[in-house]
């Protein structure tokens, strides 16, 4: 689709619109295409990469340019890039039944494999496929929140796929070193947040290495932090604890 725009020229290719209602006005950006989502989940950053033009229009297929009084109504400013900002975000991208089918498809199997990355199967420490989860999520019926990101659904399918089988986060294997004066105190603080002591050696220092749950790793550089006053000492040995070769699900 090509659009020439009556007052500045400037011609739009490969648009992707988003629309926002305010105080019953409709209000466009015009965007790349495959971009907007990228700018909601935070993988894309620069706005430039996103937006066509800094421009707000009442009806972006004919150019129409929204009237400055008509964005201080409904926005409470005229800035057009704050504005842009606030329709991204918020507003609803037009997109044909077939593009969406093709975008949720591709957010399912992103979030599938978020999901096998950072998983195991807790009995035999191995990962699971990524065709095997998507088969899992297919079998919890799980339906995809276009306006969530694919990490924090990929943190809730893992919730909802513990319900239905052996599935857990791969342990993270971390080695802290402490003073002794703070040591054995810290230790206690830290034992909650520890899942699996591996070794443990004191002399002048207190040598910890560990399994922890990912989800555990910035209490525990924060309790080290401030129990040894910058002191202490935390190495990530590995960030998955995982056996060789894939879960398969008989």
């Amino acid at each position: 689709m090509s659009i020439f725009t009556p007052t500045n020229q400037i011609r739009l290719t490969n648009v992707a619109v988003v629309r926002a209602r305010r105080g019953g006005k409709r209000f466009e950006i015009a965007c790349y295409r495959n971009k907007v989502m990228g700018w909601r989940s935070g993988a894309e950053k620069d706005l430039d990469e996103v937006l066509q033009t800094h421009t707000v229009f009442v009806n972006v297929s004919k150019g129409q340019v929204a009237k400055k009084e008509d964005l201080v109504q409904a926005f409470g400013t005229d800035d057009q890039t704050e504005i842009c900002k606030m329709i991204l975000s918020k507003g609803e991208l037009q997109v044909s039944d077939k593009e969406r089918h093709t975008q949720l498809e591709q957010m399912f199997r992103d979030i599938a494999t978020i999901v096998a990355d950072k998983c195991v199967n807790p009995e035999t420490k191995r990962p699971y496929t990524v065709i095997l989860i998507e088969r899992a999520m297919k079998d919890i019926h799980y339906s995809v929140k276009p306006h969530k990101s694919t990490k924090q659904q990929a943190l809730e399918v893992i919730r909802q796929l513990k319900e239905t089988m052996q599935i857990e986060r791969a342990h993270m294997r971390l080695r802290f070193i402490l003073p002794a004066k703070e040591g054995k105190k810290l230790k206690e603080k830290l034992k909650p947040l520890i899942k699996v002591i591996e070794s443990e050696d004191f002399h002048e220092q207190l040598e910890i290495v560990c399994l922890i749950d990912p989800g555990c790793f910035r209490e525990i550089d924060e309790l080290i932090r401030s129990g040894t006053k910058g002191k202490g000492t935390l190495e990530v040995l590995s960030l998955k604890d995982v056996e060789e070769g894939d879960e398969k699900l008989e």
